[in-house]
């Protein structure tokens, strides 16, 4: 078993893999998720990404095409709750850098009192992308999950793989057994063949403005962090994209839907309550 760590896309990025002989495949691993930050991060002036936001369209290459064709069909299939244009949201929100440099610090931009977000339309045909005007988008999520799988299938053609990118987990042949944090002891789930686990909580990427705590998940419904009676949601399936886009969707509508709606459609999801219950939905139990 070979294991490698690096630091990308603002996360501790972990390649686990079953081979001896796996350098050249860590190697070009580690490359496709660096490669991806540079193209979809918006903390980088010079990303596709960034650029793509200051002009409002562009001929973009087939990697931002794809996962802004990911991001589009999961806001269609969410109704809304997965929504990659709430970047003005999230910089209103003080998230407006990496996020290892988002402190509360004196002269920062004070906490947003009244929504910043109204969902723009986003275009995509024959390789060019439109946003709507004054539309902007993120991808940090949806493409930490895209990263996560493109790295898995270069990883697995040298052996039973894990790629775990901060909490979105791919995998490809083996059984990987992975502990996932509940309100009390961490419960283990087994993760097999091709498939993929994914993690949407408050209680890391969080900050402080005006006194007043603030997280990453903005609810597209407010413009504002979201406020729910969920602490996090994992959800497993059958790859990183889909399991990043169902747990921030289950997480933004509270435990007691989010519990029925993961039964209903078979999602497997672990959900962590305020209160300190652990739900277990979608067939798990």
């Amino acid at each position: 078993m070979t294991r490698h760590s690096f630091r990308a896309m603002g996360t501790e990025i972990e390649l686990i893999v079953d081979a001896e002989e796996a350098e050249a495949a860590l190697e070009a691993a580690e490359h496709e998720f660096h490669r991806l930050e540079a193209l979809l991060s918006r903390f980088r002036e010079d990303s596709e990404l960034s650029r793509l936001n200051a002009a409002g369209s562009l001929d973009a290459g087939p990697d931002l095409v794809r996962v802004v064709e990911l991001a589009v069909g999961a806001r269609a299939r969410t109704g809304g709750r997965f929504d990659p244009t709430v970047h003005d949201a999230l910089v209103a929100a003080g998230y407006d850098r990496s996020f290892e440099l988002v402190v509360s610090t004196p002269g920062a931009p004070p906490a947003p009192d009244a929504p910043v977000h109204a969902p723009g339309a986003i275009r995509v045909a024959d390789g060019r992308i439109a946003l709507e005007p004054g539309t902007r988008i993120d991808l940090g999520g949806i493409g930490k999950g895209y990263a996560s799988e493109r790295a898995a299938e270069i990883l697995g053609t040298a052996g039973p793989c894990l790629v775990n990118a901060g909490g979105d987990i791919a995998t490809r042949g083996g059984a990987w057994p992975v502990g996932v944090d509940t309100a009390a002891e961490p419960l283990t789930l087994e993760l097999s063949g091709s498939s993929a686990l994914a993690t949407s909580g408050r209680d890391r990427r969080r900050w402080s403005r005006d006194g007043r705590e603030l997280h990453h998940l903005i609810d597209p419904s407010t413009g504002l962090p979201s406020e729910t009676d969920l602490v996090r949601v994992t959800v497993v399936a059958r790859d990183a994209v889909e399991a990043e886009v169902a747990a921030k969707a289950l997480f933004l509508v509270g435990s007691g839907p989010a519990a029925a709606e993961a039964e209903d459609a078979g999602i497997p999801a672990v959900l962590v309550a305020v209160d300190g219950r652990t739900i277990l939905t979608g067939g798990l139990g």
